[in-house]
């Protein structure tokens, strides 16, 4: 095996022509400029052909299922490894689910709970006993004179396949009925069930009326459901209820029957172990995306705990699944090891205990420990949701495996960077190579290689600026990131901080883990909201602060975080989140569709004298509406490609070649240009192409500005990462004419940005402060936060430990506050003469 991964002539976006050498089974930096080619090369160039070559080594069978993939534009790769990618998107899935479930702790616990769980009835709380057949005899002749019953026994409960020797026993048997997925069919005939779906199938046994005398044949029929399962459902056939009994659990006192506790019985994502209330998503008014029909409620017949009765009713030292589910990572761990086993206990869990244990460490060296292990993953930001994977894949113990992260340090405390870092340095030890795309200067200064991309973004990036150490990087004369590596460039103080006259006040905060706590925002400022994760932050500004305002001022719906009241939303008009949510649920979503560019161009374009001729008008340009969009992908451009095991994939369209037009469409030039090759521009090309079209030129700077001069103008929504989105909300809100008196809020806008990019990013905040607007940020980079007229500072710690407020002030008056974690690091930034001890 080759040392190194070897690259020779990568094409792919911007990319030119690079040669590069990465080290195997290193922990190798890849940092430049926003836009400079870092993604290009980590994800499009190397895990794309790692993932291309891994389904080429699959057999013929497993590739009939699958799409070939198309090579990256490069000449070779030589020495890859198995690609795993750890991606900061926020597409991290429905509600179902959660933390538990992506690092496998849920899989784990439902093992403990199904082997060494004690059963008590949900009704009476009496322990659980098996039930004899004449017990169940007598309890279905008690039904009422005249009910109509079916006797099934359920042979096949959510198992896949085609089950042909489940139902050729049953025809054996003489049966001749069943039901299967609810319907009932004739098992004399040749049933093809599909092979890949889940079923259920429950052989009719006998179908009686209940009425004096009928026991004999009800025993007889009873005896031979049981003999075929364990389990016998009566079926009312006058109203479709089934009725549960089991010949091993059952409560001696309620007669309740309880099925066979395997850890399927626990899947709040089977039916068999979901609240049939909410089945199995906890609140009701959500749908399977965790989008709200109105307000959405916890359920009332599970308490949010997603399962069913019976299955909560199952306890270890005391406590059932779904109350271990709710604490956080930090309180599980204790809970974890302080479990007091006997001796058959410990010989039967102890191995599965060792696996849950080992996930929580790994959470907690991530910085995650303040999260609760049922924490919904569309939840979860970016930077959680890829640390969450990151711990995930620690705990597999995979080797020889080539992972790829995209900025794991995003919403982490400088003070957590440390551990996450040991994190990546550990899976480099299990002998797997780790590539990061990272802008952090401690994941940079820590790495065994380092790749700087540059020099600039987009056209004028795709070059390999300087690779090596850290002392290479830092004295290399081409380097940008070297020029702030050595302290030769670095992102100034203001001259002056602002200080406030009036103020916004939130009043006895206390939703989640925030201690009825009493927050004043100056407005007319730029205010920083910092602490470490998990200290209240979001729940502070997003769910208290920004919710309130929104309900006040735009009769929103999102219900606001619990506080007692807001003092001074009369001081402002307007209250914008620009958070960083995709652009559009839709790949059709674009810079160009969100901020109007698209709406000018396609006005341009319908002025063309050939278009004028034909007739087209504006929505001739339109890929969203038929007439003048290619109709075999309907305007995408891209076909998905469903790769069952694999993540979808998306290829460019065969009749369209991409263009999202049809040949027709095509054929009108603007200035040489059809609309698709307009698309396809650069936002600094459009710059230069529009430069006579006043209104484009303005929507065009404000998007330079905010450091997306690389982006293309049509590029899908879907391919930009939260903090690309954020910033192109942002250039949208600076196109608008000034009113002042308008509070914004930015949930993490360093996200993505290189240190010279910061520097763009504070000019455009300052730039909103003085035109009399508020500006508040919650950010952990400390360039940002020195920058900051004033600073509220959550703690001490994540969880339950936080949620009170630890410092305010300047950042001169945080940095001297030593109570403060950010002010620990805040102080190394400032100069001592500038901290106020």
């Amino acid at each position: 095996m080759l040392d190194n991964i070897v690259i020779r002539k990568a094409r792919v976006h911007n990319l030119k022509n690079i040669d590069l050498r990465i080290p195997r089974g290193k922990f190798t930096v890849i940092t430049g400029p926003s836009g400079s080619g870092k993604s290009s090369l980590a994800f499009d160039t190397i895990y794309a052909e790692g993932q291309r070559r891994f389904v080429e080594s699959l057999s013929a069978y497993a590739r009939q299922f699958l799409e070939q993939l198309q090579k990256p534009d490069v000449d070779s790769i030589e020495g890859l490894s198995p690609s795993i990618a750890v991606e900061q998107k926020l597409q991290a899935g429905n509600h179902r689910s959660t933390v538990a479930t992506i690092t496998k702790i849920y899989d784990y616990l439902k093992v403990v709970y199904s082997r060494i769980g004690r059963l008590n009835c949900h009704k009476c709380g009496s322990p659980i006993t098996t039930q004899g057949l004449s017990r169940i005899v007598e309890s279905v002749a008690s039904l009422p004179e005249g009910t109509r019953i079916q006797i099934l026994s359920p042979v096949v409960m959510g198992r896949k396949g085609e089950h042909r020797k489940e139902l050729l026993e049953a025809r054996r048997r003489g049966f001749i009925r069943a039901r299967i997925d609810g319907e009932m069919a004739d098992i004399t005939k040749d049933l093809k069930l599909g092979k890949h779906k889940r079923h259920n199938i429950d052989i009719v046994i006998d179908r009686l009326i209940i009425k004096p005398g009928i026991d004999r044949y009800l025993s007889k029929a009873i005896a031979d459901a049981v003999d075929m399962n364990d389990v016998v459902i009566i079926n009312d056939t006058d109203n479709g209820k089934d009725i549960f009994y089991s010949t091993k659990l059952a409560c001696p006192k309620c007669g309740i029957n309880y099925p066979e506790i395997s850890p399927r019985f626990f899947s709040f994502n089977s039916p068999f172990g979901a609240c049939p209330a909410c089945k199995g998503l906890g609140h009701t008014g959500v749908d399977e995306e965790g989008h709200d029909a109105g307000r959405p409620a916890v359920c009332p017949e599970c308490g949010g705990m997603r399962l069913r009765p019976e299955a909560l009713s199952v306890t270890v030292s005391g406590l059932h699944i779904g109350e271990f589910l709710s604490v956080s990572i930090n309180d599980a761990t204790r809970l974890i090891n302080g479990l007091k086993l006997n001796a058959a206990e410990e010989a039967i869990a102890s191995k599965v205990l060792k696996e849950i244990k080992e996930r929580l460490c790994f959470l907690e060296d991530a910085g995650l420990g303040y999260i609760s292990l049922d924490r919904p993953a569309p939840t979860l930001s970016g930077g959680e949701i890829q640390r969450i994977r990151l711990a995930a894949q620690i705990g597999s113990s995979l080797s020889g495996v080539l992972y790829i992260f995209d900025e794991p340090s995003i919403g982490l405390h400088p003070r957590d960077c440390g551990r996450l870092i040991q994190s990546m340095m550990k899976l480099r030890d299990m002998g797997n190579t780790v590539i990061v795309v990272e802008h952090d200067e401690e994941t940079i200064r820590k790495a065994d290689h380092i790749i700087d991309m540059g020099p600039g973004a987009g056209v004028h990036g795709g070059y390999v600026v300087a690779e090596g150490s850290i002392s290479d990087i830092s004295f290399n004369r081409n380097s940008l990131t070297g020029l702030y590596l050595r302290g030769e460039r670095a992102i100034g103080l203001p001259d002056s901080r602002k200080r406030g006259r009036e103020s916004i006040k939130v009043i006895g905060a206390k939703e989640f883990n925030l201690k009825n706590i009493d927050v004043e925002f100056p407005l007319g400022l730029f205010t920083c909201v910092t602490g470490v994760s998990g200290s209240g932050k979001s729940t502070l500004v997003l769910d208290i602060l920004y919710n309130s305002l929104a309900e006040k001022l735009y009769s929103s719906k999102a219900l606001p975080g619990r506080h007692e009241r807001i003092e001074g939303i009369d001081k402002i008009d307007k209250v914008i989140n620009i958070d960083q949510s995709p652009l559009g649920r839709s790949p059709r979503s674009n810079p160009a569709t969100y901020t109007g560019i698209f709406t000018i161009v396609r006005s341009l374009f319908s002025q063309a004298t050939d278009s004028k001729v034909r007739g087209y008008k504006p929505s001739r340009f339109s890929f969203n509406v038929a007439g003048g969009r290619c109709e075999a992908c309907g305007g995408d451009g891209l076909v998905k490609v469903t790769m069952h095991f694999l993540p979808d994939v998306y290829v460019p369209c065969e009749s369209c070649k991409g263009a999202r037009y049809n040949k027709e469409t095509l054929e009108i030039r603007y200035k040489g240009k059809n609309i698709s090759e307009v698309l396809g521009m650069t936002v600094t090309q459009a710059l230069d192409f529009f430069e006579a079209i006043p209104q484009l030129r303005r929507k065009l700077m404000t998007l330079a500005r905010v450091g997306l001069g690389y982006i293309e103008l049509g590029q899908s929504a879907t391919t930009l990462s939260g903090g690309e989105a954020q910033r192109v909300k942002l250039s949208k809100e600076l196109s608008r004419r000034a009113t002042g008196n308008t509070l914004y809020i930015l949930d993490e806008p360093t996200t993505g940005l290189h240190f010279v990019d910061i520097e763009k990013l504070l000019d455009v905040l300052r730039e909103l402060v003085e035109a009399g607007n508020t500006v508040i940020v919650i950010e952990h980079n400390l360039e940002v936060i020195k920058n900051a007229d004033y600073i509220i500072d959550l703690g001490p710690e994540g969880g339950d430990k936080g949620g009170k407020v630890i410092a305010l002030g300047t950042p001169e008056d945080v940095a001297g506050n030593p109570a403060s974690h950010t002010g620990a690091f805040l102080r190394e930034k400032l100069s001592a003469k500038e901290v106020k001890a």
